[in-house]
């Protein structure tokens, strides 16, 4: 019998689950929030712990997901704004719909870009008939719970998902294997500040040390990133739904759950759209009885572009020779735990382009990584733009900042690399203060060609030591196998010159979403 396969993919939702407490010790957000259901895929299953993004934006690293390849082998698929899919590229979810399956998902799998979720069948197999309010469930929430309790306003959402999912499910032809991807994007911003405590009880100055070192550890970043650790809480809590139904229609034996996210926080320093772990690094667990053993922890190197191939091998489907990603099923059927496979000791990481006006001229902050357990190295192909979008003068700290209100709510009014938030709005407004110049400069400012970072004394990556002499053997060795991996797979980086990324059609121009940043820019 086939598996039914379920993949929750949760936007923006980095490794945060508290199943990662116990392997990260007392001061780790991760004490702070209880996520059961995806600590119960874990017990049950197999619980990863160094998982990390392709690339880390949203339409890139789901393109690399759906065609198991890096973001760069998928032609326009590689930028977020003016991404085209290219229909010849094969994806796991129609290569499953060809052997039999009945696909759908529910809410973001491939966006934007056009045409909308191409890559899993576009709008005919989507089931959204009792909306898509999950998404924003914070607002949704805090707004309903005045009339009806905080409780029952999130029981409105999770029956939502419940609805949505018994539509893809009545829909499924009569003894079908079926493929789905439950994809809410509540922990993309914008969510309700405040709502972390009033939601979920997470009082903000909880978090106090336990921040990583890079954010200044006051309460306006405290509350905002409470915040976002109850939106996590909610995207558990709509999976517990899923489990919930497969379990009333008997199909929770026969079924493989993925649960993982797409990249790390958004609207902090270094977070989305960086290279370093905060921005890279995501939860993953998985679980199948019978095939997977439960309660292993997995040490392996796993880059989400694996899990293409990995879900067309467990439906026993011949992998597309496309796809380069590397099936994780051998390690997921091991009976060991820690290390498995001895090759997957390092993942390589890229970025290319996320808002399409960042930067004068459309220009992109081209940079490639590479992860391994003792250390991070990073090269910055253009080390003279601005990693998080032209500072606009605001690299100068004697600049009047645009309005407080506007940092917290408008992406596009500066640094429009990162999403708009509380953080962004009072990092720019304290940049001048000697407690905060250092962190602000980390996060902001432009950065060296080459960083390299001992992960070992150093996990939240504050000292670059790509100029010490001590470090001279381990940067050239990160290095090379760096670019042997980008010219194996024929990066446009390192293969073509002038890169294809630096012109159009990459250049991701959309008229109409220019004219709406560029407005955004001028009301600043």
């Amino acid at each position: 019998m086939k598996p039914n396969i379920v993949f929750a993919f949760a936007d923006d939702w980095g490794r945060y689950a508290s199943a990662y407490a116990d392997h990260e010790g007392p001061n780790s957000l991760n004490t702070l929030l209880d996520t059961p259901n995806f600590d119960r895929i874990a017990r049950e299953g197999a619980l990863f712990t160094n998982t990390y993004v392709p690339a880390p934006s949203c339409t890139p690293c789901r393109s690399s997901i759906l065609s198991g390849q890096y973001f760069w082998q998928t032609g326009m698929g590689a930028i977020l704004a003016g991404a085209r899919w290219d229909e010849s590229i094969p994806t796991y979810p129609l290569e499953l719909e060809k052997a039999g399956y009945h696909i759908g998902y529910t809410y973001k799998v491939w966006s934007p870009g056009e045409t909308k979720n191409a890559p899993i069948g576009a709008e005919r197999t989507a089931y959204e008939p009792a909306g898509t309010k999950f998404s924003r469930f914070s607002y949704r929430a805090t707004e309903r719970a005045p009339e009806v309790g905080v409780e029952a306003a999130k029981e409105e959402l999770y029956d939502e998902t419940r609805q949505n999912f018994d539509a893809f499910l009545d829909a499924r032809p009569e003894g079908s294997p079926f493929c789905y991807w439950w994809g809410p994007t509540n922990t993309h911003r914008k969510w309700q500040k405040g709502s972390g405590k009033e939601l979920w009880g997470i009082e903000p100055d909880d978090l106090k040390g336990k921040l990583p070192e890079f954010l200044p550890d006051v309460h306006e970043i405290r509350e905002d990133v409470g915040d976002y650790l109850g939106e996590c809480m909610a995207f558990d809590g709509g999976l517990g739904v899923i489990l919930e139904r497969l379990e009333a229609i008997g199909e929770l034996e026969n079924t493989l759950i993925v649960v993982s996210g797409d990249h790390g926080i958004p609207g902090f320093p270094r977070g989305k759209c960086n290279l370093y772990d905060i921005g890279c690094e995501v939860a993953l667990a998985a679980r199948w009885p019978g095939r997977i053993q439960p309660g292993r922890v997995v040490d392996d190197f796993v880059n989400l572009m694996d899990l293409g191939p990995t879900f067309v091998e467990a439906a026993d489907v011949p992998v597309p020779e496309t796809m380069t990603g590397k099936s994780l099923l051998p390690v997921m059927e091991s009976d060991s735990s820690g290390q498995v496979d001895p090759d997957r000791t390092f993942v390589v990481t890229g970025r290319e382009r996320h808002v399409s006006i960042a930067r004068e001229g459309n220009l992109p902050y081209p940079q490639r990584a590479i992860r391994t357990k003792e250390f991070l190295y990073v090269h910055n192909f253009a080390p003279d733009r601005w990693p998080a979008g032209d500072a606009a003068g605001l690299d100068d700290p004697n600049t009047k900042p645009p309005s407080y209100e506007s940092l917290e709510h408008e992406t596009y009014v500066a640094y429009p690399d990162m999403d708009a938030s509380p953080t962004k709005a009072w990092m720019i407004y304290h940049r001048a203060e000697d407690e905060v110049q250092r962190a602000f400069d980390l996060g902001f400012g432009k950065r060296p060609e080459v960083e390299l970072y001992d992960l070992r004394i150093d996990p939240h990556y504050m000292n670059n030591l790509a100029d010490d002499p001590e470090y001279d053997a381990p940067r050239q060795e990160h290095h090379d196998l760096l670019m042997a991996v980008l010219k194996e797979e024929e990066d446009p980086r390192v293969v073509e010159e002038p890169c294809r990324f630096e012109h159009e059609p990459y250049t991701g121009r959309d008229p109409h979403r220019e004219a709406r940043q560029r407005k955004a820019l001028g009301s600043s």
